[in-house]
């Protein structure tokens, strides 16, 4: 494998899926699906009658900020 090569097989995703973002976070995806269309987060992708949101880095740390601030709050 090419020092090239080695560097490509490393990189992080720019989006990651709903599914993985609820894994990562540890949430369930119904409640990661309302603070993404109550916060405005994600990206809504249709492809004829299949549905995804896809999520940024940055954008599931948001997400971590308004849960954090949920608990707080609750």
């Amino acid at each position: 494998m090419t020092a090239q090569g080695a560097v490509m097989s490393n990189q992080v995703p720019k989006y990651v899926t709903r599914a993985r973002a609820s894994l990562m976070l540890g949430i369930p995806e119904t409640d990661l699906s309302r603070i993404s269309k109550e916060s405005g987060l994600g990206l809504e992708e249709r492809a004829g009658n299949q549905e995804e949101t896809y999520f940024t880095h940055e954008e599931l740390q948001r997400i971590c900020m308004v849960v954090t601030h949920q608990l707080q709050a609750g």
